[in-house]
């Protein structure tokens, strides 16, 4: 396999197209039916061209069958008829294992017919069983019954970073849409460079209480007394002229009159007579004679000019306001930005009853805490959350919620059902029913070891090709919460444009020994406190099994501990991952 994927090479097999390449018209079809109908479980590794030759068809199966890089699969066409020269058959047998398996060593062989059509057609009819069949690790069959389970599970332990990486590789591309300028763009990833339509301020506006006047070189003294003539206030409309001599009393924000250099501060001004209702001053003395031209005003476009870059496509609007209100100052009205997933919370299992179901548990049965903590999360991330309910532990219940899921949301979150007993169905469920690709199905860590991401083909109303992703996550609490955070939110974030993806790493400061697992790393739920130095220190919540959710009240960090024997001593520091604002104290 290749990055996850299984390998495939097409061989085709022709006089005629030997002799003239372009005249093969199967190759591409049988190509494009891995890349579009395959779920994106292939790579099309190589095709080669052959004569209808025994020897020279033999030669070039064997290549790609033996050796260490070896293909899972390889499909040759034409040379299946009944003449002379159709040696496809006898040849390919002649280097199989099992004739009737069509297996050489490792690799699945499959012969098509030399027609386009007939060769597209048959592949397609088998390509979903094929990942089956050329060497992906299987799921449990459940038609099979207990006794048949495998064991042990064939999912090899990928390390945290590897699992990230496949989730990132993964994740599909970038999507933009058109979104209003209101308080829903907070979260939002701008797809484009924002240019101001209007500058700020669109006038001359004034920056103080206070007096306008005109001042300037060769002009008299702004010392003096002066009437005043007009008042501007900030609201709408015109403003009559300044002229030589006289002033305008007026307020922050206000539009200056037309001709009025500056203004003077109140502070620096006295009253020196009323008009003759004796509420509105007639003239004012103002005291000083350093008033300099464009003082105390603010210019148009002092802020932002027309037609400046406000803000850069990849800036996050955020809810502190800042960029908010930087586009509402200059008319922005609707602004281009990466589309945000829509998660579907999951809960599976026969035990699992909602958790605000009136009455006592019966025997047996548990309250479902995993969804409505996971919807807490992903909704505190930024993200739509939608409400998947509960699903028994019936294989084709399992499938037909998942395919209800699909079209409503872009992202699965389930909880339960991915270990080994008889009744975790979501492995088997994701590879035979819905064709998907198990990119990985255990992950070396503590808590989330049957931690599962999964990729399935589904095509929109519109017939566009999105796949959905699917994060299979463990059944007990802590494992769930923990693993969304470490996988889930990565991925969101890469879908939507937040960079850096995922939670924060901080260095912190150990308040007491933390013992560690000699198997695999751990992700110590934990509160992360600043003292009044700055500095970040970092306490355990208490038993850390997988099943305590209380681990998780006031934990605002995962601390990461290394796998290894002993302890981790007070005072040490180490990395963690922040999951909340940081107290201080």
């Amino acid at each position: 396999m290749s990055n996850g994927k299984l390998t495939a090479a097409i061989l085709i097999i022709s006089d005629t197209a030997f002799q003239e390449p372009s005249t093969d018209k199967a190759g591409g079809l049988l190509s494009n039916a891995f890349t579009e109908e395959g779920g994106d479980q292939w790579i099309v590794n190589e095709q080669q061209i052959v004569p209808d030759d025994v020897l020279a068809i033999q030669r070039q199966v064997t290549r790609w069958c033996d050796g260490e890089n070896y293909l899972n699969l390889v499909v040759t066409t034409g040379g299946t008829g009944f003449t002379g020269k159709d040696n496809t058959p006898e040849a390919i047998i002649a280097v199989m294992s099992r004739p009737v398996a069509g297996v050489r060593n490792k690799t699945v062989i499959i012969t098509l017919p030399g027609s386009p059509k007939g060769a597209k057609e048959n592949l397609l009819s088998i390509l979903k069983q094929l990942p089956h069949a050329s060497g992906l690790p299987k799921s449990n069959d459940p038609a099979q019954g207990p006794s048949e389970n495998q064991r042990e599970s064939q999912w090899p332990k990928e390390s945290v970073d590897d699992a990230l990486k496949m989730v990132l590789e993964n994740t599909p591309s970038l999507q933009t849409t058109k979104v209003p300028v209101d308080g829903n763009l907070v979260g939002h990833v701008l797809a484009e460079n924002i240019q101001a339509e209007e500058p700020v301020p669109a006038f001359r506006a004034s920056i103080v209480d206070g007096y306008a006047i005109t001042v300037g070189k060769g002009l008299p003294s702004s010392k003096g007394v002066f009437p005043v003539v007009s008042v501007s206030h900030a609201s709408p409309g015109e403003r009559p002229a300044l002229e030589l001599g006289q002033t305008a009393r007026i307020t922050t924000g206000a539009p200056l009159p037309a001709d009025a250099t500056s203004v003077v501060m109140r502070e620096n001004t006295v009253l020196r007579s009323k008009a003759d209702d004796g509420k509105e001053e007639k003239e004012v003395e103002i005291l000083t004679d350093e008033i300099a031209p464009g003082e105390n005003v603010r210019e148009v476009g002092s802020d932002v000019q027309a037609g400046e870059t406000i803000l850069q496509k990849g800036e996050e609007i955020t809810a502190i306001g800042g960029e908010l209100g930087l586009l509402a100052s200059v008319g922005i009205k609707e602004v281009s930005v990466y589309k945000r997933p829509v998660v579907g919370v999951l809960s599976t299992g026969d035990e699992i009853v909602p958790h605000d179901r009136p009455g006592a548990l019966r025997l047996g049965e548990v309250r479902d805490t995993n969804r409505p903590t996971i919807m807490a999360a992903v909704r505190g991330w930024g993200f739509e959350a939608v409400d998947l309910g509960i699903a028994i532990d019936v294989q084709s219940t399992l499938e037909q919620t998942l395919r209800d899921a699909m079209r409503r949301v872009d992202v699965i979150v389930t909880t339960g059902g991915v270990s080994m007993g008889d009744h975790d169905l979501l492995k088997p469920t994701i590879e035979r029913s819905l064709a998907g690709t198990i990119h990985f199905g255990r992950v070396a860590m503590k808590p989330g070891l049957p931690t599962t991401f999964a990729t399935v083909p589904f095509k929109t109303n519109t017939g566009q090709h999105e796949p959905r992703l699917i994060f299979s996550l463990p059944g007990n609490p802590a494992s769930a919460i923990v693993t969304s955070h470490l996988f889930v939110l990565p991925s969101l974030h890469y879908a939507s444009g937040v960079k850096p993806v995922g939670l924060p790493t901080v260095l912190v400061t150990l308040e007491h020994d933390f013992r560690l697992d000699p198997g695999r790393p751990e992700y110590h739920r934990a509160i992360v406190t600043a003292g009044r130095d700055g500095g970040l220190s970092a306490a355990s919540t208490g038993g850390q099994r997988s099943s305590r959710v209380g681990s998780l009240k006031s934990a605002n960090a995962l601390v990461c501990l290394p796998a290894r024997k002993g302890v981790l001593a007070k005072g040490e520091r180490v990395q963690a991952l922040l999951m909340g604002r940081v107290l201080w104290f």
